[in-house]
C-alpha cells in the first residue's frame, strides 16, 4: 500500500468517478470530481493517489508507446490512457499497439495529473511540492527506454 491507496483503491476511484457520458475528451470532468473526492477524504489518501498516479504513468513510460511524440505530449496521452480505466490501461500494457489510437488522435488528460495537487490545496490551503516515488514524466523510465 502507497501511503493509504492500493492499487484496486485507486483504479476503483478513477473508475468511480470518470462520468457516465463520453463527452469528456480531456478529462476536466473526471479530474474535477476526483479533486472532490480526495478533498473531502484523509491527506494519505491524496498522498497515495499521486503514487499510483505516479506509479500508473511511469509504467507507460516506454520507448514502444513514444510514438515520436513531444515529451508533454507522451505524458499527456498516457493519462489519457490512465483516465480511460483499469481495463483499458492493462490492454495497453499487453498489447503497445493498443496506444496508437491515443498517439496519432492525440487523446489527452492533462487535468488528472493535477488532481492531487489541486486536493492537496484544498485540504491544507497550502501548495504541495510533490515528489512521488516514481517519477511521471517523460522519459524517466531508464528500463522503458533502454535498447
Amino acid at each position: 500500500m502507497l501511503a493509504g491507496m492500493n492499487e484496486d483503491a485507486f483504479w476503483q476511484l478513477i473508475e468511480d468517478c470518470r462520468p457516465t457520458e463520453e463527452s469528456d475528451p480531456d478529462a476536466q470532468l473526471l479530474a474535477a470530481t476526483l479533486t472532490e473526492r480526495l478533498a473531502q477524504s484523509p491527506l494519505s489518501l491524496v498522498i497515495g493517489f499521486a503514487e499510483q498516479l505516479a506509479w500508473a504513468l511511469y509504467r507507460l513510460d516506454r520507448k514502444e508507446y513514444g510514438h515520436d511524440l513531444s515529451d508533454d505530449a507522451f505524458l499527456y496521452t498516457r493519462a489519457a490512457v490512465v483516465a480511460a480505466g483499469r481495463t483499458e490501461f492493462d490492454r495497453v500494457l499487453q498489447d503497445p499497439s493498443a496506444f496508437t489510437p491515443y498517439a496519432i488522435d492525440l487523446i489527452w488528460a492533462e487535468p488528472l495529473l493535477y488532481t492531487p495537487d489541486r486536493a492537496y490545496k484544498r485540504i491544507t490551503g497550502e501548495e504541495w511540492d510533490r515528489d512521488t516515488r516514481y517519477s511521471y514524466e517523460s522519459c524517466s523510465n531508464t528500463e522503458g527506454w533502454a535498447d
